[in-house]
């Protein structure tokens, strides 16, 4: 299992996973041309920690839009962290959504009802969400994430 770090462009989220840490973070827009492709390798990491993970696992969720392909990512992604929980680990998603955005907000209370995960919401002002570049996100992801 590796450490993966995609840097965001127009089309595609910020995707960090550190499995020495027991941490996913996605954020930003997702409409790849072919979300299965984008997202396979985070899956495969997914499922490999799954097997041989030993601690709990956290999910920093942030997105200002994605497409209909990139919601059955998704999830995926999320029915792997449910079965991480099932293995007895304990599991932490953070859904932040822009402030006034009902509609990412109930997106993530959809996903938390059918998988049977608990969510933690985030509602965040706009300017505190986006970062403008990957090196605004290293600097601030630590106390970000934390809020």
């Amino acid at each position: 299992m590796e450490n993966i770090f995609i840097e965001p462009t127009r089309t595609t989220p910020l995707i960090n996973f550190d499995p020495d840490k027991s941490l996913l973070e996605i954020k930003g827009r997702s409409s790849p041309e072919n979300s299965i492709k984008f997202y396979q390798k985070t899956l495969e990491n997914l499922d490999e920690y799954s097997i041989s993970g030993e601690s709990g696992f956290t999910a920093n969720i942030a997105f200002e839009y994605f497409n209909t392909s990139s919601s059955k990512c998704l999830f995926d992604i999320f029915k792997w962290l449910s079965k991480i929980k099932n293995s007895g680990k304990k599991v932490t998603i953070n859904w932040y959504y822009e402030e006034g955005d009902d509609d990412m907000m109930e997106t993530g209370e959809d996903y938390s009802d059918l998988l049977d995960l608990n969510f933690n919401f985030f509602e965040m002002e706009e300017d505190d969400l986006w970062f403008q570049n990957v090196d605004e996100y290293k600097q601030r992801s630590l106390s970000w994430w934390s809020r």
